[in-house]
Parts: structure tokens; C-alpha cells; sequence
């Protein structure tokens, strides 16, 4: 029987591991996401397919762990003032973004598909609670979580959360079997856990952790801050809040402690694994019979809700400051309902606002737009990397500048700081429109233009310019700049940023006045100060550094003459004898002689 028992338990693991391992890469190759392809391997197992999972709803329910940890670490992200800064967006933006999109939810459901106004509503205000498990994977993978345009959704998401609370409340409160009579109640509770845990996090949680930390035991360690996001998870369920909410002010209050980075490391691999079990358990809960049966009105659904609230993202993201590029690519983000969709319909359904049809095409339609959501935001990046905005940039044209500087990345910026300093005229220009805008928030004013066009070189004063500063990253375009400017323009000294040894080579080749490769003087600051950090004196520290900068100037001059090869005996494989001897430095002369 217990042998039977564990196979029953592990078989399910072993179906749904295998059908991750196989999807996900796959879709990720084809370029479709890794969050569709779970999507994919949970439809494909589930019971609506080959029916290797029979009770995707267990299943959901335990992978919502995943979204717990996910809030627990970005909480982790977040300390307590910069949450506080956010709170401006979050009842700002959040709340605007929220009111818009249900109120234009409810209307299409009302005017385009005759429901009631309740059902319209409860319907709307499910669909408005984006997917924070999808979001924040997005953000996490792109790398954008602390960028403005990133913490905007964050923002957004977080209000999402909150609102589950009034939500369920009102549904309480259109309910005929309760009349009402739960919703305030269930307010002053959900309040007072808020306050409780709050309490606990800011005086309790360091403490405690220290306490654990004196074991130096590194499970009991894992076991503590599984027990800290699980129990603060359970205390806000039980509040009637999300459980994601509670997980996140438990991280959020830990994001100052001394702990932090080990705590985040411990939860790491649970989060990572639940999380894809989460994305699987909502493919599997997709009723592909409700979807035969009722394909027409779902679609139409679809359509009606994500153009509804569609439009209503894009509207707010514009009227709060984003640019026309930002705006489509949150709105790409948030065209989906979210996994809180399905706690809003139970209740509803429990409650009798709803019937169990209208749950069903309801959850089948956010499970839809979930699905589909990454397709929408691969179609955006397609969109906007190949038409990007021009909004608030200016294209070059009849500038003038002692320099013309192009290229306005960290390399250029730094540079043309010491010729601003002298007060020397720049005329600049970059071909990436969101650089251009960036700089602009910093009081720099940069132009559009492909340095690598003739046309455009003249339009940006190189005729004119003492000297052409190159400081793009890109070492084919450089050396198509060098050949035009020293064709058109033999005036300008030509000042280049090599890539690399093989790219500064073939400026020097080509006849630069002047290359550097662009980590070669970082380089050198950080290896003296590792000499200094041993305790060696400052007259050796620069001698030596005397001496690298020879060999490597002296390697570089045999390079332009022969190969790749040459003046490989000037690097130094082995550590030198110490002390740095004048006998070892006459040796090493003689041997190269």
C-alpha cells in the first residue's frame, strides 16, 4: 500500500517535470517564451488532452506558492522607503488604472454581450487583476523591475492586490444569500492582520533570524524563512487578503536586514520550481469541452475584454507621462486577467451572483488571455524595435562643434565630460531614440543620427569639426566611419573607442589619430589597486604599471606589423619573482632581444 501510495505521489511529479523539460525549451527556442510553453505542457497533460493529470485544481492550488515566493523575493527588493515613495503611483496610477478598465469592462459586458450589470461587473473587475505571476516574470527576465517605466507596474500590480479585498466584499455584498452583511466586517479584519503583520516584520523578524543565525546551521536557516513567508501568507488568507500580498510585506520588511541576501538565496529554488508548476496548473485547468462548446461567445469575450482594457491602459499610461512606446509595451503586459480572477469568481459563483456556466466561460477566458499575453507582448517588442518612437527627438541637422561626438553610451558620456568642462562645443548624436530621451532627462540635448551615413555626417558638422570623436560599441560601424570621414573629411582628427586588441589593430592599420580600447584603462586602475590592497609600495605599484603599459603598447606595435600572434612574449603567464628585481627586468630584455 505505501508502495503504491508513493507512486501515486511521485507519478504526477515525473509527468509534469517531463512535460516542463521538453516545452519549455522548445518554446523558448521558437522564441515564444517560457511562460508559454509551461502553458503548452500544462494543456498537453491535463484532463482535457491526454489526461495524464486528472485534478488540476489541487495542483493550482499548491503551485500558488509560487507566486508567494515570487512576491516574498521582489519584496525582498523594495525597502520600506522605497515602497513609501512608490505609494503615489500606487494609489495614483494604480487606483486610475483599475477604476478605468472595470468601468469600461462592465459597459462592454452590459452593452455587447446583455449582461446583468452585477454580472458585468464581477465579470470586468476579475478580468482587471492582471496576472502578477506573468508580469513579474517579464520584468524579472528583461531586467526592467527597477527601471521608472518598471516600477510603474509594479505599482500597478501591488494596488491590483489590495483591491482583491473591497472586491470580494462588494461581491458579498451583491450577494442574496449574505445581504451584505460580511463586508465591512471582512474590511476591519483584513485591516487589522495588515496592522498585526506589520507589527511583527518591523520588531520581530530581525531577532528572530539572529537567533537562527547562532545555530550556524544553514537548514535551519531555509526552514525559518520558509516559515516566515508561509506564515505571513496563511495570516492574510485567513484576513481575506491575497496570500501574494502578505509574502510580499514579510520581504519588504526583511529588505533592510543583515539576512537578506542569504534568505533570498534559501527561497530561490522554491520559488523558481513552483512557479513553473503555477504556469503548468493553469494550462491544465483549461476546459478545452467548454471551449467546443462555447468557442464563439469566448472568442468574442476575449476580443470585447482585452480591447477594452487595452485601450484603457494605453489612455492611462499616456495621461501619467509615458511615451507612446512605453504605453504599448505595458499595455502588451496588462491585456491579460490574472490567477486573483479565479478567487473573485468562486466567491461570486459561492454567492450567487454568478451561475457555474458563467464562472466557467469567465475563468476559460482569462485562462485564454493568460495564454496568449506573450504572444501580444513578442508581436509589441517586433512593433516597437522596428518602428521606434521619435517622440521628443530631434533628427541632426546644420550642427556646429569644435567636436562631433558620436555615440552617447556610457563610453561618450564619460568622455564628454572633461570637454564640457573646458567649455568646448559639442555637436552629438546617437541612433537609439531611447538614449536620446534619457539624456535628455539629464540636461544633455543629443541628436539622431547614424554616424555611419555620409549624409548624415554632414548634417552634423563633420566639415567643419577639429575632431571626430567615434565612441559607439559597434567596431564594423567605426571602421566604416573612419573610411568616411577620412575620405570626406581630412580636416578632423579622427578619435576612435576600439572594441577590443583585434578592432584597435585595425584602426591603427586603417590611420587613426588616435584608439583606445575601451576597458583597457579601467583595467589598469584595477590591478594597481590589487597590488595596493596586498600592501605593496607605491613606487613598485607604478613601476609595474609603468612596465605593463610597455609591453602592451610594445605587443600592440608587433600586432600591426604581423598577427594575433605576435608579441606573445611579452605577456605574462606566471607570476613574476618578488621582489620585481632590476637582474629579473635586465633577463627578461635580454630574452626578448
Amino acid at each position: 500500500m505505501a508502495e503504491a501510495s508513493l507512486g501515486q505521489t511521485i507519478g504526477p511529479a515525473v509527468v509534469l517535470m517531463g512535460a516542463a523539460v521538453v516545452a519549455v525549451p522548445l518554446f523558448r527556442r521558437i522564441g515564444l517564451g517560457s511562460v508559454l510553453g509551461y502553458f503548452a505542457a500544462g494543456l498537453l497533460v491535463g484532463p482535457s488532452v491526454l489526461g495524464l493529470i486528472t485534478d488540476p485544481e489541487s495542483i493550482l492550488h499548491f503551485s500558488e506558492l509560487g507566486v508567494v515566493m515570487f512576491l516574498f523575493v521582489i519584496g525582498l527588493e523594495l525597502r520600506p522607503q522605497k515602497l513609501w515613495s512608490m505609494s503615489g503611483q500606487i494609489f495614483g496610477l494604480g487606483l486610475v488604472q483599475v477604476a478605468a478598465a472595470t468601468t469600461a469592462l462592465t459597459l462592454a459586458g452590459v452593452t455587447t454581450f446583455g449582461f446583468s450589470s452585477q454580472v458585468a461587473f464581477v465579470a470586468g473587475a476579475g478580468f482587471v487583476l492582471s496576472s502578477t505571476a506573468v508580469i513579474m516574470s517579464v520584468l524579472q527576465d528583461r531586467g526592467e523591475l527597477s527601471t521608472a517605466e518598471g516600477q510603474k507596474s509594479v505599482a500597478i500590480l501591488l494596488f491590483e492586490d489590495l483591491m482583491i479585498v473591497p472586491l470580494l466584499a462588494v461581491v458579498a455584498f451583491l450577494s442574496p444569500l449574505s445581504h451584505g452583511q460580511a463586508g465591512w466586517t471582512d474590511l476591519a479584519v483584513a485591516a487589522a492582520a495588515l496592522v498585526a503583520l506589520l507589527g511583527v516584520s518591523h520588531w520581530g523578524l530581525n531577532p528572530f533570524f539572529a537567533l537562527l543565525a547562532r545555530a550556524r546551521t544553514r537548514e535551519v536557516l531555509t526552514a525559518g524563512a520558509l516559515l516566515v513567508v508561509l506564515s505571513a501568507a496563511l495570516l492574510m488568507e485567513a484576513a481575506g487578503l491575497s496570500m501574494a500580498m502578505g509574502a510580499f510585506l514579510a520581504g519588504v520588511m526583511l529588505s533592510s536586514s543583515s539576512y537578506r541576501h542569504q534568505i533570498e538565496s534559501d527561497i530561490e529554488p522554491f520559488r523558481g520550481l513552483l512557479m513553473g508548476l503555477f504556469f503548468l496548473a493553469v494550462g491544465m485547468s483549461l476546459d478545452l469541452a467548454v471551449v467546443a462548446a462555447e468557442w464563439r461567445l469566448l472568442l468574442a469575450l476575449l476580443a470585447a475584454f482585452t480591447a477594452a482594457k487595452g485601450a484603457m491602459v494605453y489612455a492611462v499610461a499616456r495621461v501619467f507621462g509615458s511615451s507612446n512606446r512605453q504605453a504599448l509595451h505595458r499595455t502588451s503586459m496588462f491585456l491579460q486577467g490574472g490567477e486573483f480572477a479565479f478567487v473573485l469568481y468562486a466567491a461570486a459563483t459561492s454567492g450567487g451572483v454568478i451561475d457555474a456556466l458563467e464562472n466557467a466561460m469567465f475563468v476559460t477566458v482569462v485562462i485564454l488571455s493568460m495564454a496568449i499575453t506573450p504572444l501580444f507582448m513578442i508581436a509589441a517588442d517586433r512593433l516597437l524595435r522596428t518602428g521606434a518612437s521619435m517622440e521628443g527627438v530631434d533628427v541632426a541637422r546644420d550642427l556646429k562643434g569644435r567636436i562631433l561626438l558620436i555615440g552617447f553610451g556610457r563610453f561618450g558620456q564619460i568622455a564628454s565630460q572633461l570637454l564640457l568642462s573646458r567649455g568646448v562645443d559639442l555637436a552629438v548624436i546617437d541612433r537609439d531614440p531611447d538614449r536620446i530621451r534619457d539624456a535628455a532627462r539629464y540636461g544633455f540635448k543629443v541628436f539622431f543620427g547614424d554616424g555611419a551615413r555620409l549624409d548624415v555626417l554632414r548634417h552634423s558638422g563633420a566639415g567643419e569639426a577639429d575632431a571626430i570623436m567615434v565612441c559607439i560599441d559597434d567596431p564594423k560601424a567605426a571602421l566604416q566611419i573612419v573610411e568616411l570621414a577620412q575620405h570626406e573629411f581630412p580636416q578632423a582628427k579622427l578619435l576612435v573607442r576600439s572594441f577590443d586588441r583585434i578592432h584597435a589593430v585595425e584602426l591603427i592599420r586603417a590611420g587613426v589619430d588616435y584608439q583606445i580600447r575601451e576597458t583597457v584603462e579601467s583595467a589598469y586602475r584595477m590591478g594597481a589597486e590589487g597590488l595596493r590592497a596586498l600592501g605593496f609600495a607605491e613606487v613598485d605599484i607604478e613601476e609595474t604599471a609603468a612596465d605593463i603599459r610597455q609591453r602592451d603598447t610594445g605587443r600592440l606595435s608587433e600586432q600591426v606589423q604581423g598577427d594575433a600572434m605576435s608579441g606573445r612574449d611579452r605577456l605574462l603567464t606566471k607570476p613574476v619573482p618578488e621582489p620585481l628585481s632590476k637582474a629579473w627586468v635586465k633577463t627578461q630584455v635580454a630574452s626578448q632581444d
